[in-house]
């Protein structure tokens, strides 16, 4: 026997009139923001529900992620459920300018990208009323109550999949968990990305007939691409030893950037390319490199590496060249609060992996790794130093590290075929919950 649906709730109709009143706020922020990075008026305008490209005929299925590496974790499902269903376009959604850029070289055929509305009734009602979406999945911690109780009235099945919420946000959500389980039941399914959020969607009251745990996206994700012309010039400029730190977030830089200053003590010659996660921080990163009088080049500036000691790739999208160019890259988010960044992508090209400890976000993925051989924890600069510096210098173990980090790839194929196979499986069921009331 079914459970009595949930219904809305007096702080979901707050949060509507709250939504309401700082819509006109909101605007004024992302839109600035926006600009500042680029972004043209009339994609902007996307965030007040306002496509910018014309909705293709037939099947959409949408799917909605907050930011970069979000968006790139759900393209190999997009990818694989597209060739299942040949006929079907797919939209993705996302809400910051590096995603939209990132997405631009890399979506698939059929697929198209634009922001998502402002959670705020005029935008979502705009959104809906344009696209139409046959069905919507949503990633990781998405969950925007108008976005998502709005597509339910309108009769979109909804999927909630590699959902993962922080200790900090499910102890907030204990504090409305009626507007939290009214929410979680307007989902067919939902699979979490690790044993922690399932354990806490379902204290907090998730159904547990459509939650489960289940493999994680980030896991299954399609290979970044490489230009084979650039990958081609950078391994004749970069003929010594070298290494890669990528995704760096403030306050990794000094300690990677001393790091590199010990380890070239002990191997002459030593390079390093330095990949920051946010490129808009390259100014900043400039003077930490300037400060330890080592040369670099910057990428953005069109400088050729030379024998710069630090190269400094501040362009977005280019990932896959760094990780197929040099034999051995430290994983930033690692050091600091961000909770690391995935193993997986470096994993495509036998790129062995240096980490620092905290990796919340990809726990079970780095406990994988680390045991397989295939990534290496790093507790300080001063362990990072001795691991640049001894890696470099065994080339079989390099091998070895890359050829396990390959082997875990190259496993996630099937278990991407039975993620899309559930969804959409899930999403057709009908006897999915029917649009509830607002």
């Amino acid at each position: 026997m079914a459970r009595p649906q949930a219904q809305a709730t007096p702080f979901y109709h707050f949060y509507r009139l709250v939504a309401l009143a700082a819509a006109p706020l909101l605007w004024r922020r992302v839109s600035r923001k926006l600009a500042a990075e680029g972004i043209p008026p009339e994609r902007q305008r996307e965030r007040l529900g306002h496509a910018s490209q014309a909705r293709p005929t037939g099947t959409l299925l949408w799917f909605h992620a907050a930011s970069v590496g979000e968006s790139v974790s759900v393209l190999a499902l997009v990818q694989r459920l597209l060739e299942m269903r040949p006929n079907a376009h797919a939209l993705i959604t996302s809400g910051t300018a590096a995603s939209a850029k990132v997405l631009a070289a890399r979506l698939p055929a059929r697929c198209l990208h634009q922001f998502a509305p402002l959670d705020a009734a005029g935008p979502v009602r705009r959104f809906f009323e344009h696209w139409h979406p046959d069905a919507g999945v949503l990633v990781e911690s998405e969950l925007w109550p108008q976005m998502i109780v709005t597509a339910r009235k309108r009769g979109i099945p909804l999927a909630l999949l590699n959902a993962r919420l922080s200790k900090g946000s499910l102890r907030n959500w204990g504090r409305f968990g009626d507007t939290f389980r009214y929410l979680t039941d307007q989902f067919c399914m939902i699979r979490t990305q690790d044993r922690a959020t399932w354990d806490g969607l379902l204290a907090l009251g998730a159904n547990p007939e459509t939650t489960a745990q289940g493999p994680n996206l980030k896991a299954m994700i399609l290979p970044p691409p490489v230009n084979d012309a650039d990958l081609t010039r950078m391994r004749a400029a970069f003929p010594g030893p070298l290494w890669t730190a990528v995704s760096t977030h403030e306050g990794e830089e000094a300690q990677i950037l001393d790091a590199h200053l010990a380890a070239r003590k002990m191997l002459p010659g030593l390079r390093l390319i330095l990949v920051p996660r946010h490129p808009t921080r390259a100014d900043a990163i400039v003077k930490l490199i300037s400060d330890r009088s080592l040369s670099f080049a910057r990428r953005t500036q069109g400088a050729t590496p030379g024998t710069a000691e630090v190269y400094l790739a501040d362009t977005l999208g280019e990932t896959g060249l760094w990780y197929a160019l040099a034999p051995l890259v430290f994983l930033g988010g690692s050091f600091g609060k961000a909770g690391g960044h995935t193993p997986y992508e470096p994993a495509f090209f036998a790129t062995p992996v240096l980490h620092g400890p905290h990796v919340a976000n990809f726990a079970e993925s780095y406990a994988q790794f680390d045991a397989a051989g295939a990534a290496l924890k790093v507790a300080d600069a001063a362990a990072l130093t001795q691991a640049v510096a001894q890696l470099l210098q065994d080339p079989d173990r390099i091998m070895q590290m890359g050829a396990a980090a390959q082997t875990i790839s190259q496993s996630q194929s099937q278990a991407m075929t039975q993620v899309a196979e559930a969804l959409l499986s899930a999403l057709a069921l009908p006897l999915c919950a029917p649009p509830t009331s607002v």
